[in-house]
């Protein structure tokens, strides 16, 4: 590999989408940038049609960042471009969705909090794609992918729309969240007891004064501000957090809003849905920070009790970070069940 450089064998087509639902109490833009990966021999047949996979990312993350490279390693458009390059997958377009919010994300769902990015994927994206683009245009063909929050959006979209995507493919996805949540609630109490006031509107007057994340607490006050804001926003756009900010006591009625949407205790209410689909992929790290593993592990087995065992499952030895060198792999998985 020669990591200065790499010409796409395939092409990457970048649009600016105006939308028409994210028109969110943040301000965030309602323009947003979309790209379209088209595989080597798109423009050899005019008649031949392709599956589509929709690659979603984690929290804080933003499309141009898919660019990024770690060093002596292929960056996302890369490694999707040598898949199909040589032949290793049936080829299928992957659409790269823009859902990035100025509090991190979206977890890809519709909330007063964030905005209407479930409804902006399903009723927006997608049909703009299968119309500009010669794409196998039905669920059964159509597959979404991502990792963290990413993976997160993965598991819930073809859950809630089954009629729109027919797989997913989850990384470390966002589950079991007395896990993967609940255990970073008291270190954000701390941090805003010693160092705000135990006020969430403190930090956000610091966080947006200086660098972001140049301070430790960070992540874990961003996180936690922006899953209430996904997860237990009340129409008129109040945030709710599940815990006394000065205590960390949990406030059960907003702890179980959050918990209506974890995927892990979503599966029960959505089992017509995943039985539905033609692939479902579950990875994690076995060492991953967030012990996002044990999420992907309980999804799984709450897939076995509805009767889904068809699945892809692995946990491998890694962390939760560096690990693009996956997504390859789920990518192969769905582009061979959806073709």
């Amino acid at each position: 590999m020669e990591p200065w450089s790499y010409e796409l064998a395939g092409r990457l087509e970048e649009h600016s989408f105006e939308s028409e639902v994210l028109d969110n109490a943040l301000g965030d833009p309602h323009v947003r940038p979309l790209w379209v990966y088209l595989p080597p021999g798109y423009d050899d047949d005019a008649d031949r049609r392709y599956p589509s996979v929709y690659a979603i990312q984690g929290l804080t993350g933003q499309l141009d960042m898919w660019r990024n490279r770690t060093p002596f390693r292929r960056n996302f458009p890369e490694l999707v471009d040598e898949l199909f390059a040589d032949g290793d997958a049936p080829p299928c377009l992957v659409v790269y969705v823009d859902a990035w919010t100025s509090l991190g994300g979206s977890q890809f769902i519709d909330s007063p909090g964030t905005g209407r990015y479930h409804t902006h994927i399903c009723e927006e994206i997608v049909p703009f794609v299968d119309s500009h683009y010669r794409t196998l245009a039905e669920a059964a063909h159509r597959g979404i992918a991502g990792k963290s929050s990413g993976g997160y959006g993965a598991m819930v979209n073809p859950m809630l729309r089954p009629d729109v995507f027919g797989g997913l493919a989850t990384h470390a996805g966002d589950a079991l969240f007395e896990m993967c949540y609940l255990p970073d609630f008291r270190r954000s109490v701390r941090a805003l007891r010693d160092h705000y006031d135990s006020s969430f509107e403190r930090f956000w007057e610091d966080f947006r004064s200086r660098p972001a994340f140049s301070k430790d607490t960070d992540h874990h006050l961003l996180n936690d501000w922006c899953m209430a804001a996904c997860y237990s926003t009340d129409d008129d756009g109040t945030v709710h957090l599940p815990y006394d900010t000065a205590t960390g006591e949990l406030q059960p009625e907003i702890w179980e809003r959050w918990l209506a949407w974890d995927p892990v205790r979503m599966v029960p209410g959505h089992a017509d849905a995943l039985s539905s689909l033609k692939a479902i992929y579950i990875d994690a790290g076995s060492r991953d920070q967030f012990f996002l593993d044990l999420g992907a592990e309980a999804f799984r087995r709450e897939l076995e009790e509805i009767g889904v065992t068809d699945v892809f499952f692995e946990l491998f030895d890694a962390t939760h970070s560096a690990i693009e060198y996956r997504y390859p792999v789920a990518l192969k998985y769905l582009a061979e069940r959806l073709s």
